[in-house]
């Protein structure tokens, strides 16, 4: 991680802007960037995710190169872990590291809201995904459970993402959103998302 230098902090012309927060107005879920991607040459991201009661979070999956570093701050996180059926609960205080490959998911299934961190290495990509997703979300182009309608989209972004759905075969994953990401590219596709990235 990037430290702030002395100068940064003494200096509110060159000081970090205050964290970026994005609302998803299909799950209701927020996303705050505590550290984006781009300061650390897509090595390291740190965000903030507040879900409301019963938010369903995300599908069983995993990454190919990421790990992840869930820490909960307020409320109980249900996580499946390591295989299907797998449950934990994590509370506030609460630290799972889940390494590259291990299939994991999160909900919350309680009825307060819960608070979570997400520490991502390497990130880049990662935050591309969640920013097109939400930004999606934003503009209507998804359904009411908060996927991409366009099967185009979606593809690019599981490729962003480093993300592999756990319910499908993963040699028949890898046909599909490699098939699919190739016409994105060619019909330039990627260009409608561009504007979630900044």
């Amino acid at each position: 991680m990037k430290p702030i230098s002395a100068q940064t902090l003494s200096n509110p012309a060159i000081a970090p802007a205050s964290p970026e927060v994005i609302l998803n107005p299909v799950t209701g879920d927020r996303m705050t960037i505590l550290h984006s991607s781009e300061t650390s040459g897509g090595t390291y991201a740190k965000f903030r995710f507040d879900l409301p009661p019963g938010a369903s979070g995300s599908p069983l999956h995993y990454h190919t190169r990421m790990s992840e570093t869930f820490t909960v701050l307020a409320g109980c996180l249900e996580m499946e872990v390591g295989r299907k059926g797998n449950y934990r609960t994590l509370q506030a205080g609460d630290s799972l590291h889940v390494p590259p490959g291990m299939h994991h998911s999160f909900r919350n299934a309680s009825n307060a809201w819960v608070t979570f961190t997400s520490e991502n290495r390497p990130s880049e990509g990662f935050e591309q995904f969640i920013r097109g997703m939400f930004g999606l979300a934003t503009d209507g182009k998804v359904n009411h459970h908060g996927m991409p309608t366009n099967l185009l989209h979606l593809a690019l972004l599981l490729k962003h993402g480093d993300i592999v759905l756990v319910r499908l075969p993963s040699t028949v994953q890898r046909l599909v959103v490699g098939t699919l990401v190739r016409l994105a590219r060619l019909l330039k596709t990627e260009r409608s998302l561009l504007k979630y990235w900044r």
